[in-house]
């Protein structure tokens, strides 16, 4: 029978909702010469990208053309092994490839050794028009060589470490999926012969589980882990009554959107496995806006889909997720009560649950443009899903979902820099994230520091996402779309922004030129500066912008070194006792006149497992005591990484300030890593 392709429609459950969606803005209009872009996806708003360099912009390659440029790299993928400089038993195997309008390509390759995987073995080549190579961006610096190919561990052995990882993180229904693997592990630091075990199951909280283990083939010993299922969690948002793709086979209708690679949407139907049933039916109208009726959730699953798919192929001119042109899918009703949703490579899908009560799927703008990224950068970056290039990683997504959420320009979810804001995952109203001040939530990171490699990747992405945000918007108060910000800095300076499209095209580009499976946030500005240079000159106002953002997260310096003030500061180590007397670390503040400032700064860098046990005061000169932070149950995460503002005015400014720590509560230990006070 023949299948044809339909715009369906999901019902509303107001007529209100759906006339008020029924008169949606189209920007039109003729290209400036700073603007390159001509055309905008029907209701998203035209990009303003200023004086790039168009020729640096990525190519809209089409799925022949990508595969085209794929059979060239295969072809001479020796060559460019040769050219550089690898080993006899080196090998290169294509994984991605993309192009600038000016010819230039970027090909992504992995590593094999040995005909063995290289682990943290990845690297872009970038050859000109003229078949000339101009630069490698490698995951790691190390040579492969030396490697003892002898293993004196023996497989069983590495899977029983692995499955015993997994249980002791709450692992449910473990197994491994498959027999451990032979692999070079490269990625942190010299190469070693190792064995990579996958863990399958459930993790705690009923999220499939894909736990990699990597175990040292000669020692036994655990090297790393990582979850390869990339989670986060969103809303129910009915974006009104909109069309979302179909296909008509007959006299039967299935929620296939032939126009964006046939991705397809499924009803798991509360089941944890499997792909579910595909939605059908005899109508043209899927759901009615209300959770009751499953597909509701279908419906805003396949809209968030189809809008994301629109702004990479629109935007940035990739063709869905692998740039090939192949749709992935959604799976909608997952589980029983289960609060998040989730991107898999092993399904190539995106996957919802129905929230508390199963009342409130997490099928979103937002949440749907998370969970489809997780895909692009798999395809892409293909960070690594712990440490710094997890944070990275997870907020690339948060990064594309507030991009999406604005390029929709949707009436009824309008664009902003809050992450799951309709969700009311907390019970209060409050949003999952904020990008303007990640620390809002009680757990993000608003500025690195040497420890956010240990915290949970949903957290440690807060540095690059509020990066993204003043880099967008820039520091201070500001209302965007209704919405109120406040943006701080961690060096007390101020950003000026340069605007969303710019920030995303910058971050576009690095992620699928410059990043790879080690890119840590030094390295993430790195490869973010490259691109502002190669889209807008080195000496451009976004050149120092970019610069000007990392500082203000504290990932690099400002250009000229400029500095917001003197500070004096102590790096010895003080431990803290669990659970007992206070401790102090001092620093002496002289050559100052007169009183402390209303706003003295006082930066905390305090290692502990458990920040929720810890008092910290600054302690004044004259003995004044000013709290920075009380000790609380409830604050459940690691480390205190905080900048405070105190009102010291009352104080005199030379002499010696103390920084005051007491562990208030038994089992988690920690120490002063480092303190500092900065007069503005």
């Amino acid at each position: 029978m023949r299948s044809t392709s339909h715009r369906r429609t999901a019902a509303v459950g107001a007529l209100s909702a759906v006339a008020a969606l029924l008169a949606v803005a189209v920007q039109a209009g003729p290209a400036s010469a700073d603007d390159p872009w001509t055309t905008a996806p029907k209701g998203a708003k035209a990009q303003k990208l200023g004086k790039v360099d168009p020729g640096a912009l990525a190519a809209k390659l089409t799925p022949a053309q990508r595969a085209e440029l794929l059979r060239d790299a295969n072809a001479t993928k020796a060559d460019t092994a040769k050219d550089l400089g690898l080993g006899a038993k080196e090998k290169l195997v294509v994984r991605d490839v993309t192009q600038d309008r000016d010819g230039t390509t970027h090909t992504r390759y992995e590593r094999t050794y040995d005909g063995l995987p290289v682990l943290g073995g990845d690297l872009v080549v970038d050859t000109a028009k003229s078949g000339k190579t101009e630069g490698v961006t490698k995951a790691a610096k190390a040579q492969l060589k030396g490697i003892d190919m002898s293993a004196d561990v023996k497989a069983s052995a590495a899977e029983k470490q692995a499955l015993g990882a997994a249980k002791a993180e709450g692992s449910k229904k473990t197994d491994a999926n498959r027999a451990p693997r032979k692999v070079v592990w490269l990625a942190k630091g010299e190469p070693v012969l190792a064995y990579e075990t996958v863990v399958g199951g459930l993790q705690h909280d009923g999220t499939p589980n894909e736990l990699h283990v990597i175990t040292d083939a000669a020692t036994g010993k655990k090297l790393f882990q990582w979850q390869g299922v990339e989670n986060g969690t969103g809303n129910t948002q009915y974006s009104g009554q909109v069309t979302v793709g179909s296909a008509q086979s007959g006299s039967n209708y299935t929620l296939t959107d032939t126009g964006r690679g046939s991705h397809k949407t499924y009803n798991l139907n509360r089941a944890t496995s499997g792909t579910g049933t595909l939605f059908s039916g005899p109508d043209d109208i899927w759901g009615n806006g209300q959770a009751s009726n499953l597909e509701t959730a279908g419906a805003d699953a396949a809209y968030g889909a189809q809008l994301t798919w629109d702004y990479y192929k629109n935007v940035h001119g990739r063709s869905g997720i692998r740039g090939d042109g192949v749709g992935a899918s959604s799976r909608v009703h997952y589980g029983n009560n289960y609060v998040n949703a989730f991107w898999q490579d092993s399904c190539f899908c995106m996957t919802y649950g129905d929230g508390s009560g199963n009342s409130k799927p997490l099928t979103s703008i937002d949440v749907a443009a998370h969970e489809m990224t997780h895909g692009v950068t798999s395809a892409t970056g293909n960070m690594t899903y712990s440490g710094e290039s997890g944070g990275l990683n997870e907020a690339t997504s948060d990064i594309f979902a507030a991009a999406v959420e604005f390029n929709a320009n949707n009436a009824q979810d309008k664009g902003d820099y809050l992450v799951g804001e309709k969700i009311d995952i907390n019970g209060n109203g409050t949003p999952l994230r904020y990008m303007d001040k990640p620390s809002k939530d009680g757990s993000s990171k608003d500025a690195w520091y040497s420890g956010i490699g240990n915290v949970d990747v949903h957290y440690s992405s807060g540095v690059a996402n509020h990066f993204y945000y003043l880099l967008s918007e820039g520091s201070g108060k500001k209302e965007i779309n209704g919405v109120q910000y406040d943006s701080p800095t961690s060096d007390g300076l101020p950003v000026t922004g340069i605007g969303r499209d710019k920030a995303s095209l910058i971050w576009f580009k690095a992620l699928t030129t410059k990043f790879t499976t080690t890119t840590n946030y030094a390295a993430a500005r790195t490869g973010t500066l490259a691109a502002a240079g190669e889209l807008y000159g080195t000496t451009s106002a976004e050149y120092t912008a970019v610069a000007n953002a990392w500082a203000a997260v504290n990932v690099g310096s400002r250009p000229g070194g400029e500095q917001p003030g003197t500070s004096f500061e102590n790096t010895t180590d003080v431990a803290i006792p669990d659970n007992g007397a206070a401790v102090t670390s001092s620093v002496n503040v002289t050559g100052r006149t007169g009183n402390a400032p209303s706003n003295l700064k006082v930066s905390v860098d305090i290692v502990h497992t458990w920040r929720g046990d810890l008092k910290v005061d600054l302690v004044a000169p004259d003995g004044s005591v000013y709290v920075l932070k009380a000790a609380s149950g409830s604050d459940s995460a690691d480390n205190v990484n905080e900048t405070y503002t105190v009102n010291a005015s009352s104080e005199v400014a030379n002499g010696t300030w103390k920084l005051r720590v007491q562990d208030v509560a038994a089992q988690d230990t920690g120490y002063i890593n480092s303190w500092k006070v900065t007069f503005p």
